[in-house]
């Protein structure tokens, strides 16, 4: 009886005791959040950018609009979403910068709206040094039928799923794995702007472990491909840093603002994406939501333009 009693007591220290501490990966080339940042990064307002959008369809240049909103959130770690004030406790919630990066353009008859969701973390998380990924989505909307496709970044795995209308893809679920100080090419424009690791010295060239963009690892070929990147920081000319990420014969690059808080003035592709900046203005757009909300499009320059009527 009294080595039953024992057995029992050393099951249930067993079951009572703490996690284990995950590991931390440090990483020296982690964003600085200093006062400086927050002091524009936290007061409340998103950074909205709009840009001249061509985007390559169906063996075609096709003309179109793209805006970047640019925000700090406070993120709910158990769930990977935006935490509401006071509804979370504090010890599940982490800031993140948020990229959502919409680009809309007409194909024909029909139009094509595009969206990326990216989200780093400003605070070391789940075993991952601040300025590492935390999530990840992407989706598009046509005619035809919608794709949305999520990543997870956990300490040991990358939970991705993607749900498609097209043959093949379906609804599917995966666990990839993630490389220590892996990188994602969904949060390079923000990597450009120096709000994700690695932050890189003026002239640097370095190589990186970088999972693919959702949009190019469709899961007909794979639910995520890892691969070496080769990361550059040069001169861009006109007060401007040139950003750039190549695998192979793709790449992409930024035209950054040398002088804080770095906005990005062009991007492009070699697949043949160009955007150029219209206008960038700061603000609250989740309060303008009323039909008197719109004149704020004049700001954005996109007053009465579709991706039809750009330029007209």
């Amino acid at each position: 009886m009294m080595k039953l009693w024992l057995l029992s007591l050393v099951l249930l220290a067993g079951c009572t005791r703490g996690p284990e501490r995950p590991k931390v990966v440090t990483s020296p080339d982690s964003p600085a959040y200093d006062a400086a940042f927050w002091k524009t990064w936290g007061d409340g307002q998103a950074e909205l950018t709009s840009y001249e959008l061509t985007y390559p369809r169906y063996g075609a240049p096709r003309r179109g609009t793209a805006v970047a909103i640019t925000v700090a959130e406070t993120f709910a770690n158990s769930a990977r979403v935006k935490s509401d004030p006071g509804v979370r406790p504090k010890n599940d919630e982490f800031p993140v910068m948020k990229l959502n990066l919409v680009e809309d353009f007409q194909t024909g008859i029909y139009d094509y709206n595009l969206q990326l969701s990216a989200f780093v973390a400003l605070a070391p998380v789940n075993g991952r040094a601040a300025g590492a990924p935390t999530k990840v989505t992407w989706s598009s909307q046509e005619w035809c039928g919608n794709l949305f496709k999520a990543a997870i970044f956990n300490e040991s795995a990358i939970r991705v799923e993607s749900h498609s209308y097209f043959d093949g893809e379906g609804d599917q679920e995966v666990l990839v794995r993630y490389p220590e100080l892996g990188i994602s090419e969904d949060t390079l424009m923000l990597w450009a702007r120096g709000m994700a690791r690695p932050v890189m010295k003026p002239g640097e060239t370095r190589k990186a472990s970088m999972m693919l963009a959702l949009q190019v690892s469709r899961f007909k070929e794979g639910p995520a491909r890892w691969e070496e990147a080769e990361l550059t920081r040069r001169d861009g000319g006109e007060g401007l840093d040139e950003y750039r990420a190549s695998v192979g014969k793709r790449w992409r690059a930024y035209w950054v603002e040398k002088a804080a808080p770095h906005r990005v003035v062009r991007y492009e592709t070699s697949e043949g994406v160009k955007a150029q900046m219209l206008a960038s203005e700061r603000m609250k757009y989740w309060e303008l939501n009323t039909p008197e909300g719109e004149k704020a499009l004049e700001k954005l320059k996109l007053h009465g333009i579709g991706p039809v009527g750009l330029g007209k």
